[in-house]
């Protein structure tokens, strides 16, 4: 990895299949250790459980609130400053195991993630 100063680029936010938009940050073979990017979630919208096989997560709550559920742990309501970890999994048999989506948000928010 070389020092860099990435720039955001609003025109890149796609549509994922979790059912949220997505905008990569930083996701390049130069910087393998981190992928990250804002995800926005529209309000009452329920994401799909997903998986990254040997990927951690880390979502961060920059705005709005929601509820967030990761494999076998309870629910969680989650505001601004609030951060979501997720482990990896190691194969694919680990079925859900540490799945997360967020379940509720609230009017007029969105949530954001880094992962």
């Amino acid at each position: 990895m070389r020092p860099a100063v990435k720039r955001y680029a609003a025109a890149a936010e796609y549509y994922a299949a979790e059912a949220c938009y997505i905008t990569e940050l930083s996701n390049s073979k130069a910087d393998p250790q981190a992928s990250i990017a804002r995800a926005r979630v529209a309000p009452g919208v329920t994401t799909r459980w997903h998986r990254l096989k040997g990927t951690t997560e880390r979502y961060v709550i920059l705005e709005g609130r929601g509820r967030v559920e990761v494999g076998e742990l309870a629910a969680h309501d989650v505001s601004p400053g609030d951060v979501v970890l997720i482990p990896a999994i190691s194969s694919p048999s680990a079925r859900r195991a540490f799945e997360p989506r967020i379940t509720r948000t609230w009017k007029n928010r969105r949530a954001l993630r880094g992962c």
